[in-house]
């Protein structure tokens, strides 16, 4: 790729927009940050919102399960119409779902009524996901890793600064307060984005004159191989092995995600320790994705992949150990090891559907591999209620060390599709 280095991807970029092309990721990142309560705070809610209802916290194991059904599925749609429409008119929808979802739990008197909010708040959480995952992907053709590590660490930072005030305050009386605040915060947020957010043309890496035309198509052909369609990516080995990854890794993520205080607090450790887990938890998702997205970049997605996925597994069966033994510090310590090479799973995937399937229809692909976290969510919420109640906490948490270690293994089988990469070039080759 010696000869395409004179390529200037930024420089084109603000040809078409006239500012910095970094301003869109900037405007990705604050949504997902703004959306992130969904996922990252709902382990330190589910406990006042259960008493609130005089129900048990095994009743609102499936919450978080249609969340993660909803959030994943509702990219299908989404990611089809922003290939062929945009963003802007599906973040609108998203503000009015994901803000007003957090903003009807304050008012919800009913299970079913946290059920349905809860879904609704998910649908506008996944169309925020894919828009700006694939925000990324569609400006960023050279550095793919690095800017979808931005996107997705948002999604897991921006909870960082809503733990702890929502832990401060999740009391049967104050909680309505906090839901009501967040709410609004995600509605303001996600219209701002909407004004902010556009995609490049269709035809911007051909260049227009100022640049050249030939490098500009050839370096797009390099780093991302031909333009497949969903169909298509679906007749691909790669798609199926990929799809396997993506249950077991976002399992195991989930386990300790949607589960990490109530674990603590069954291992008998302060609450002061399960507070610094579910803190430091999206703390380290969230540098990880930037950190080892950019090495993925630099160093080959899959071999990048398979040895998080390794260590992420490793790092699980450390995390049970030090809770068994009783040591705090090094049961927080393993659970942000544990975070830190699970959590990019969410750069890596999006990344290898460019590598191997191309930018061109980004969103639709990825969506379809994305339904993949509806087996690792429903795993997470409702399958590890019943492997708890069959097994106890410790098995069930080892298990999900086991997933992550079977993913990373399976990662050094993968390969591009066959002429998805010309000429031996790409990130994988």
């Amino acid at each position: 790729m010696e000869e395409n280095r004179s390529v200037d991807y930024a420089e084109h970029a603000k040809e078409i927009l006239g500012v910095s092309r970094w301003w869109q990721i900037v405007a990705a990142g604050a949504m997902m940050a703004a959306v992130s309560p969904y996922q990252y705070v709902w382990s330190s809610i589910e406990g006042p919102l259960a008493a609130r209802l005089g129900i048990g916290l095994p009743a609102l194991g499936a919450v978080f399960s249609f969340y993660v059904v909803f959030q994943s599925l509702s990219q299908l749609p989404a990611g089809w119409w922003r290939d062929r429409r945009g963003p802007r008119h599906l973040t609108y929808l998203a503000a009015v779902l994901a803000g007003g979802g957090y903003v009807g739990l304050a008012y919800a008197t009913t299970v079913w009524q946290l059920y349905v909010l809860y879904s609704l708040g998910a649908i506008g959480v996944g169309i925020i996901y894919t828009v700006a995952v694939n925000t990324a992907v569609k400006w960023f053709p050279d550095r793919t890793g690095l800017t979808t590590g931005f996107g997705t660490m948002a999604f897991a930072g921006g909870s960082a600064l809503v733990v702890p005030y929502v832990r401060a305050n999740a009391t049967v009386a104050g909680y309505p307060d906090v839901l009501r605040t967040v709410g609004l915060a995600i509605l303001v947020v996600l219209l701002v984005g909407a004004v902010v957010l556009r995609d490049p043309p269709d035809d911007w890496l051909d260049g227009d004159g100022r640049t050249n035309r030939t490098a500009m198509r050839d370096l797009a052909v390099s780093l991302r191989g031909r333009a497949y369609e969903p169909a298509e990516m679906l007749r691909t080995w790669q798609f199926w092995l990929l799809y396997a990854m993506f249950v077991a890794t976002a399992a195991a993520d989930l386990i300790v995600i949607a589960n990490v205080v109530r674990f603590a607090e069954h291992l008998g450790l302060a609450a002061v320790v399960a507070t610094a887990a579910a803190t430091l938890l999206p703390l380290a998702a969230s540098v990880s994705r930037m950190i080892l997205g950019g090495a993925s970049d630099r160093f080959g997605r899959i071999h990048v992949m398979a040895a998080s996925f390794v260590l992420a597994g490793i790092f699980r069966f450390g995390l049970v150990g030090a809770g068994t033994a009783g040591a705090p510090i090094a049961f927080v310590a393993m659970v942000v090891g544990s975070m830190f090479f699970s959590s990019p799973l969410y750069v890596y995937f999006p990344s290898v559907v460019a590598d191997y399937y191309g930018a061109e229809h980004s969103s639709g692909n990825y969506a379809v591999l994305y339904t993949a976290k509806v087996g690792g969510g429903v795993f997470a919420g409702t399958v590890v209620g019943v492997l708890v109640a069959a097994f106890g906490w410790v098995p069930t948490v080892a298990f999900g060390g086991a997933l992550a270690l079977a993913a990373g293994l399976a990662a050094l089988v993968l390969r591009p599709p066959s002429g998805a990469v010309p000429n031996g070039a790409g990130p994988n080759a």
